[in-house]
């Protein structure tokens, strides 16, 4: 009989589960009647078009319950780990049970340059301003501070004016949410097309007026169905300086769980529309509402050439100290600059909130009455129930002197006598009425103030750049330069709390299922990009433009826009409705269909070993991303192409898993080696394994950014390929395992005594009670290092004030997580991979590692799956214990872009103690460095001395009192994936390390970071009827790139269809050489920065190398196309290339 064979691939696996995991979603909204009343409103079409589009998904999944759970594994069992090309002889075991690899023995060297260490040792440009010494300092104590709850009581004189009055600005401004309590279309429909058409008819009634607008997403959609009238009056009110841009992001993005990657993808598809629809360049930042702030954020706006930027929600002691010691105003400085280059200008607003009672200065009773959309007889009114007036002659001196008091309270809190007041709120100004409310009355009142001089106050409407402009006139300095005596600051603003201990650290968990899904698509963005620009210049270079197909741009514009979109402080924060975060779910979905069909058509191209035999068939692909239905094709060929994408820039030893229909599987290379192969099962259940699919895991070696292509055959031959050995450690008496012919396995009845899995660098020992995690022993140290895994619950306070999306207000210290039975543990091991698999009734939790040498063999790869939607009100956390002496000092990464050093601190609230990971976490002392590495933005702390700890995931029956209206309870089965990297350290003082305000990763670190977030993907070719032409591997690179350089991505501009400009963006990481170098398994050498572009593309020549600004708006003088770039450690740059 013939076997059919079929390859499946991890990699794709997420989107089914994706897929599913929406479906299920919407079957549960679908279905609960309850749920729609409190508060779910959903239209009925939108659900049923949604049903609509996943219907055949839903038929598919009814008929193969066994792919599913197939699907289900894979998404934990994502592998990509290093292996070395074998010379062709059998792995065989030695004496004492190890495996022993056949290896190519290709050397590897590690050649780091001295100077390329000396960087995290350099002296740092001294901050006045270090937020680690202002935790220290601080009481965090909340006494009553009067009229301004959270302050104190401020006082003036009333001569202080006589010789410079005051210079007020008032400032109106809509904040506009792209998705919170309504989707994005909806608050488009509904609002936001109403405030922008009323702006171009009420701005031009009187030039005096001003107004700023923020999120592109919202403006270029209005901007489409906007008129020519329309368009035409925007650009004169922006020539005439009455309408500004402020940051001028596709969002206003949060800056706690967002990748770095897509900060800045968004902020560069704003700032390109705004270059191609009104050539306007963004000069000040406006963060009003990302809940706590990011010092990436700072960096990422100087890079981009703006001078100026605004922050709001910052901790209340923190604004209370900054106000006391006039420090609201400063030059934000990265902790790592050794000089000055990163200043940025930050203003801080000082109270509650960006509303109007909480701008205009300390009493919300008395700013309340000058929100004239609260006049009487409007929807709204003033909780401090003194209602606004409208100003008229009679009462205009009185309203002007009540306003003035305020705006010199406020004033006394800043060094100089220019102030910035912000007027306006959420959605604001979407009626005619309430423009005219606010510029009418306010006119009047700055008209009296302005012709009294007596009160010594200057007056009017301004921009947000109307206001730095004059304040950088008044102290006589450029635009964007350090006013003399204002502070320099370096650090962060999380965790924030906004009263009371409401501190919003629970965000940063909150959906924890859309925070993975988010960054399986920005890797996939990020390939995407770089193998179309590839594709393009190839096609080019070959004379082949007009046969590919460049409407794949257009996909990549949709993903773009999809990934920028969910940055938004409501999307990726976990903190939207419902139905909301259904819509973002769907716009991601739709968008990673479409980066699977861009990466498709670019393999295509790139692997065809003659070009000319090149066709493109919209309807026919070339080859697959392994997705639902494609999970058994038929006919059956003899044998299967497998393409494997290497998106990260290094040359990668790697272990690729396939889902395989028959054990007798043999892999070959292009050049026809026979690779070894470890064969496992598929496990439907805890004990059950499939007899259809099996797992086929095979070692491979992938050039840098490249394609290379595998053949699978049926092959009753194949003593390469080794089955694994599976052990069942079951709980009870008499229990066995159903094992199916033909993998073996035995099954025990365990016991509580220490079970061990080894490779060629771990020895991992686990509790023979959890099957948990218990120590690591790395082959070349002496000393077993402690690092036991516990699962803890946390519950919420019984009081009136609950944990919810937000915020996180436990009920004291976790508990154990604890079930009746004791787990059912499976324990695998073979050539490739060991692993422990502990199946637990919330969650099962699989320790894997590589027997392989090189990055992928030294981390511990995690996954864990998690399912509490049977809990109310828990929150389920992983935590490990260790020996390590770490103190109170951990480090969390801020945005994947850098480290910032923690404390944990007694006087705080437990919950104050949590920070975002976007991508790891670690603690440390003289001896050694424990890092967390993880592929999806969780909360982390370290509790005690020698813990890390990060909440997996949280459901929440109530709203937390900030405005959703909703619990957290549409929560989904998650798979979580880490990487536990332990480290030794030599050159570390145990004083140094306390002290210091920077650390850095060590360059395995930064690989282990890389290979866990942009996964190998796999593209099987599909069989064609008239046979497969010849392929080739396709590896871009001529030379080597230094391995402290990122490639950030390679984007295509569009300025012409298919343009021949491409943005290459990169990063210099910096690296902590004082941890001891390993065996990376390719070669890593470094330049102290320097690269030759016109030398790194094969096959491609340079016609233009010109710098630009990071979000490519304003450009340098064009190198020489030969020239050598040079970039200072951490600094991100952007080029703009011609590759032909």
């Amino acid at each position: 009989m013939k076997l059919r064979k079929q390859v499946t691939v991890c990699g794709g696996a997420i989107f089914c589960v994706a897929v599913f995991s929406l479906y299920l979603m919407l079957d549960r909204v679908q279905h609960d009647p309850a749920r729609r009343q409190n508060g779910g409103n959903f239209p009925r079409s939108q659900i049923s078009v949604l049903q609509n589009r996943i219907e055949q998904l839903e038929q598919l999944l009814e008929e193969n319950h066994q792919i599913i759970s197939h699907i289900k594994d894979s998404v934990m069992e994502l592998t990509d780990t290093g292996a070395v090309s074998p010379s062709g002889h059998l792995p065989f075991r030695s004496a004492n049970g190890s495996w022993v690899l056949p290896f190519d023995g290709r050397p590897t060297f590690l050649a780091v340059k001295p100077q390329d260490c000396q960087f995290s040792a350099s002296s740092r440009g001294q901050a006045d301003v270090q937020m680690l010494d202002v935790y220290s300092l601080l009481k965090f104590d909340n006494p009553d501070g009067g009229v301004w709850k959270q302050g104190f009581d401020i006082t003036y004189e009333p001569e202080e004016w006589d010789n410079e009055p005051l210079q007020v600005f008032v400032v109106p401004h809509s904040h506009n949410d792209p998705g919170w309590i309504k989707t994005f279309d909806k608050y488009f429909t509904d609002q936001t097309q109403h405030i922008l058409n009323n702006m171009v008819v009420k701005l031009p009634e009187d030039p005096r007026r001003k107004f700023i607008w923020s999120e592109i997403s919202f403006f270029s959609k209005w901007w489409e169905t906007a008129d020519v009238h329309k368009q035409e009056a925007v650009r004169k009110l922006i020539q005439g300086g009455q309408f500004e841009i402020v940051t001028g992001g596709w969002v206003m993005t949060d800056e706690a769980n967002a990748h770095y990657f897509a900060m800045i993808d968004q902020l560069i598809e704003g700032h390109q529309w705004l270059e191609r629809n009104l050539g306007v360049t963004p000069r000040s930042g406006w963060a009003v509402d990302p809940f706590g702030h990011s010092a990436t954020m700072a960096y990422l706006l100087k890079r981009a050439n703006l001078t100026s930027m605004l922050v709001q929600r910052i901790h209340y002691s923190i604004k209370k100290h900054f106000a006391s010691t006039r420090n609201l105003e400063f030059m934000w400085r990265q902790a790592w600059d050794t000089g000055s280059s990163t200043d940025i200008f930050c203003h801080m607003m000082p109270f509650y909130s960006y509303d109007v009672p909480h701008t205009c200065g300390p009493d919300p009773k008395i700013c309340c009455q000058f929100d004239f959309k609260r006049l009487p007889g409007g929807r709204i009114n003033c909780p401090w129930k003194v209602p606004p007036k409208t100003v008229v002659e009679a009462n205009v001196a009185e309203r002007a002197q009540l306003l003035l008091d305020q705006y010199r309270k406020k004033s006394k809190l800043y060094r100089s006598k220019v102030l910035l007041v912000p007027l306006g709120d959420d959605f604001r100004y979407d009626k005619a009425l309430e423009w005219d409310q606010q510029y009418i009355n306010y006119q009047k009142l700055f008209d009296y103030m302005n012709s009294h001089p007596e009160m010594h106050v200057q007056a009017q409407f301004g921009t947000l750049s109307d206001y730095f402009d004059a304040l950088y006139k008044t102290n006589g300095v450029a635009q964007g330069a350090k006013p003399a005596d204002f502070p320099v600051l370096s650090g962060d603003f999380f965790a924030y709390a906004d009263r009371e201990d409401h501190y919003w650290t629970g965000y940063f968990t909150s959906r924890p299922f859309y925070k993975s899904l988010d960054r399986v698509i920005e890797s996939h963005l990020r390939g995407a990009e770089i193998l179309y620009s590839l594709a393009v210049a190839n096609a080019r270079h070959a004379g082949m433009e007009g046969r590919y197909p460049v409407s794949d741009y257009a996909l990549l514009v949709d993903a773009r826009r999809s990934v920028g979109l969910f940055q938004h402080h409501d999307a990726i924060t976990g903190t939207a409705k419902e139905n909301v975060v259904i819509d973002y779910g769907t716009k991601l979905l739709r968008s990673l269909i479409g980066l699977k069909r861009v990466i498709i058509n670019a393999a295509h191209f790139l692997v065809m070993k003659n070009k000319e035999f090149y066709r493109f068939y919209q309807t026919e692909p070339f080859l697959e991303t392994v997705t639902g239905n494609d999970c058994f094709p038929s006919p059956p060929p003899p044998a299967r192409y497998l393409v494997l994408f290497n998106p990260i820039e290094q040359e990668r030893l790697c272990v690729v898993t396939a889902l395989v229909n028959t054990v007798r599987v043999r892999v070959l290379t292009e050049d026809g080696q026979t690779l070894p192969v470890q064969l496992s099962a598929q496990w439907s259940s805890a004990s059950q394994m499939s007899a259809e699919v099996f797992e086929a895991t095979f070692m491979v070696r992938l050039p840098p950014l490249g394609l290379a292509v595998f053949h699978l055959y049926d092959s009753p031959d194949s003593p390469m390929t080794l089955r694994s050995e599976t052990l069942l450690r079951l709980p009870g008496r008499g229990a066995s395992a159903r094992a199916t012919d033909p993998l073996p396995v035995r099954s025990q009845q365990a016991d509580p005594q220490t079970f061990y899995i080894s490779s060629q660098s771990l020895t991992l020992g686990f509790s023979g009670t959890t099957g948990l995690l218990e120590s690591i022993k790395r082959k070349d140290d002496p000393q077993e290092v402690k690092v036991q895994m516990q699962f803890m619950i946390y519950g919420t306070r019984p009081s009136k004030d609950k944990s919810g999306a937000y915020l996180f207000l436990p009920d004291g210290k976790a508990k154990p997580y604890s079930q009746k039975e004791p787990p059912v543990v499976r324990v695998v091991e073979g050539p490739l991979f060991s692993e422990v698999v502990a199946h637990y009734q919330h969650f099962q939790q699989t320790v894997r590692i590589h027997n392989v040498p090189g990055v992928d063999g030294l981390s511990i790869d995690m996954s864990t799956m998690v399912d509490i939607r049977d809990q109310t009100n828990k929150e389920l956390a992983m935590r490990l214990t260790t020996d390590i002496q770490s103190g109170d000092a951990f480090y969390t990464d801020l945005n994947a872009f850098q480290i910032q050093p923690r404390r944990r601190f007694l006087k705080l609230p437990l919950q104050a103690n949590f920070y975002p990971m976007p991508s790891q976490a670690y603690i440390q002392d003289s001896h050694h460095r424990l890092t967390l590495h993880t592929a999806q933005s969780l909360g982390v702390s370290s509790l005690e001395s020698g813990q890390l700890e990060v909440i997996m995931d949280r459901r929440l029956m109530q709203d937390d009192n900030r405005g959703l209206g909703q619990g957290l309870k549409d929560n989904k089965k998650t798979a979580s994936r880490f990487r536990l990297l332990l480290e030794r350290r030599t050159g570390a003082s145990p004083e140094m390390m306390d002290s210091a305000t920077t650390s850095f990763p060590s360059v395995l670190s930064h690989m282990t970071s890389a290979v866990l977030n942009h996964e190998v993907l796999a593209l099987p070719v599909l069989p064609k009827r008239r046979g497969i032409p010849p392929l080739q591997t396709f590896a871009p690179l001529k030379s080597l790139l230094p391995c402290d350089f990122h490639l950030m991505n390679l984007r295509s501009i569009q300025s012409q269809s298919p343009s021949p400009y491409t943005a290459l963006i990169l990063h210099r990481l910096a690296l902590d050489c004082g941890v001891e170098a390993q065996n990376l398994g390719f070669n890593c050498t470094t330049t102290q920065g320097q690269l030759s572009v016109s030398g790194l593309f094969k096959s491609l020549d340079l016609q233009l190398l010109q710098p630009m600004s990071l979000t490519l708006m304003h450009a340098g003088a064009p190198l020489a196309n030969d020239s050598t770039i040079s970039l200072d450690p951490m600094e991100i740059s952007a080029f703009k290339l011609k590759l032909r």
